[in-house]
């Protein structure tokens, strides 16, 4: 899940929120495929790709029946990076093993299969893994780089090479410049076989290589437009020691907007490590960002989380999470989203800023209300409500009786919920 974050150039506002103040899970909410789908959907698409058999929690060795390689790679499916260096719950050590004996892969499933598998990029417990692909091992005499991004500054896609594949391309970007190449792709011509070809020749290949390379390039951009794609990233594109070009990792992110025409590919998405409030609040059309504070935020809008959260670290505190309302919310998606905020073990103090443009303040303050009677807060609610109907939505805190901060003025409410927050600690 972490490497599709970094590397791609469409990221909404809340993944810039997020990478800001640390989030424990995940930046936003999008659609994740496991790496045999992504693979499955290279080899629908005609792209070359290592061979691969899929193993579950069923440990039947039929699923390998007729597969035959000189050498296996036995690799956990979780959506983290990091995993041939990771290690299990139960002291097994990394993710991603390589055997000559298919006799030995059984074995090694069973010591993934049903544990956690724990890496840089996974919470602390680690994510449990539950499949295992088994994909035939490449003789790799090269690695390269390939991958075709939605570019603002292009307005449109952009295909972005590099002989210096198999490693993090921010690196190669900052330190080899002149081993990067970028190249705007006009949407009506697409990549036409001169830029393959070009890309290929950059790429290092040589003789009868570059137009096989070239091929693949093309064969990914079809892959890239019948997806919806907004990202499609090969890293490493191999040359093998048998003349063939293959693609052995594979991330794809995909146009949420597209899900209606995507619909078998969106019906993959994987929410086995994804927060179940984050589950929740996706459920209901709100966003959920988890993060590492006490303070829980209820705000309406990235631009006014950000400066809510920006108050909180400069009052002293940190936020705990913030949970975006969007601008349609009705009264039970607010009354949900308290009880989303509450149900955070970290949560010490909630704080509710909301500026009414499109949002209704009084729909805000009914939702409060209506959830602190049908579950009593655990903790101390610091409330700030301007714009539409803010007079008629103070009207209904104050006569609701119950007891709450409301405070007008940001900065105070923002050093508020940061005093009460530190007085439950």
């Amino acid at each position: 899940m972490a490497a599709l974050k970094t590397r791609a150039n469409n990221f909404r506002t809340a993944s810039v929120l997020a990478t800001r103040y640390s989030p424990q899970i995940s930046c936003v909410r999008k659609l994740n495929l496991q790496e045999y789908h992504s693979k499955d959907l290279l080899r629908k698409h005609h792209v070359s790709i290592q061979n691969f058999r899929l193993i579950d929690s069923k440990l039947d060795s039929n699923s390998l029946s007729g597969f035959r390689a000189d050498e296996y790679v036995v690799k956990a499916q979780i959506l983290a990076g990091g995993r041939g260096k990771g290690h299990f719950d139960n002291g097994f050590k990394g993710g991603v093993h390589l055997t000559k004996n298919p006799n030995e892969i059984l074995d090694l499933a069973k010591h993934m299969i049903g544990h956690k598998l724990i890496t840089k990029q996974t919470p602390q417990d680690g994510i449990l893994v539950d499949k295992v692909m088994v994909a035939e091992s490449v003789n790799i005499k090269r690695e390269t780089y390939l991958s075709i991004v939605m570019e603002r500054s292009y307005n449109g896609a952009a295909l972005v090479a590099s002989p210096a594949g198999g490693m993090d391309i921010e690196a190669v970007a900052e330190k080899t410049p002149h081993l990067l190449k970028t190249v705007p792709i006009d949407i009506y011509e697409g990549i036409t076989d001169k830029m393959a070809k070009d890309v290929a020749e950059f790429l290092e290949f040589k003789g009868d290589m570059v137009a096989k390379c070239a091929d693949e390039i093309k064969k990914l951009w079809e892959l890239f437009l019948h997806v919806d794609a907004t990202q499609l990233e090969i890293n490493p594109l191999v040359e093998t020691d048998d003349g063939r070009v293959v693609a052995v990792d594979a991330k794809i992110n995909f146009d949420d907007n597209a899900r209606f025409r995507q619909k078998d590919i969106f019906a993959l998405d994987d929410i086995s490590g994804v927060d179940p409030r984050e589950q929740e609040a996706a459920s209901l059309n709100l966003t959920y960002i988890d993060m590492d504070g006490s303070i829980g935020c209820m705000v309406n809008g990235a631009g006014l989380a950000m400066a809510t959260m920006d108050l909180i670290m400069l009052s002293g505190g940190k936020p705990a999470n913030f949970l975006d309302l969007g601008g349609g919310v009705g009264q039970s998606q607010v009354s949900a989203a308290l009880r989303i905020l509450e149900s955070d073990p970290k949560v010490k103090a909630i704080f509710v800023n909301v500026f009414g443009g499109i949002v209704n303040c009084a729909t805000i303050a009914n939702g409060i209300v209506a959830s602190c009677k049908e579950n009593p807060p655990k903790h101390p609610l610091v409330i700030r409500l301007e714009g539409t109907n803010a007079a008629q939505a103070k009207t209904i805190l104050e006569t609701s009786r119950l007891k709450f901060d409301i405070i007008n003025d940001a900065d105070l409410a923002a050093k508020t919920a940061v005093q009460l927050a530190n007085k439950q600690n």
